[in-house]
């Protein structure tokens, strides 16, 4: 299995409301879990990203928390987009330019919509979904670590 059917799985499981998918394959095992689920069945709790997968028999666990995979809010169906690493946080592309996005910006799929450099490499920020942002959790030129929360963003 590779990563494209495991993406391929995760969107089947934000698609049906799916919280929990184990499969095992001779020596592969697979486990994914949606942010929010308390057991082992299907739930229509809300749409969060995945937190973690498990793949055993190589010898090692690991575990993979990918921040790109959002969080839902169920009191207001906004979603956190969340840092995808540990760095300084940068609006704009330079001190004299202005903002990617603003509160009210409306943003599409893969749309830039922050910098953040790591070991001085800028690597732009791109948003996931289509949608409205409604807050900036995160001041201009402050440290971010990995899964922070960076903006709010309203589903469209």
């Amino acid at each position: 299995m590779d990563l494209k059917d495991i993406k391929a799985i995760i969107d089947l499981m934000k698609k049906n409301a799916i919280s929990d998918f184990e499969m095992e394959k001779q020596d592969f095992k697979i486990r994914l879990r949606r942010a929010g689920a308390v057991s082992s069945q299907i739930s229509q709790t809300d749409e969060t990203g995945l937190i973690a997968y498990t793949v055993a028999g190589a010898q090692s666990n690991v575990a993979l928390i990918p921040a790109s995979l959002p969080a839902v809010s169920q009191a207001s169906n906004e979603i956190e987009i969340k840092s995808p690493m540990v760095g300084t946080f940068y609006r704009a592309p330079s001190p004299e330019a202005g903002n990617y996005i603003e509160i009210g910006s409306e943003v599409s799929v893969d749309s830039v919509i922050c910098l953040i450099e790591a070991m001085k490499v800028m690597n732009e920020i791109k948003s996931e979904l289509k949608g409205v942002i409604t807050q900036v959790l995160v001041e201009n030129a402050k440290p971010v670590e990995f899964g922070q929360p960076l903006f709010k963003i309203r589903p469209l």
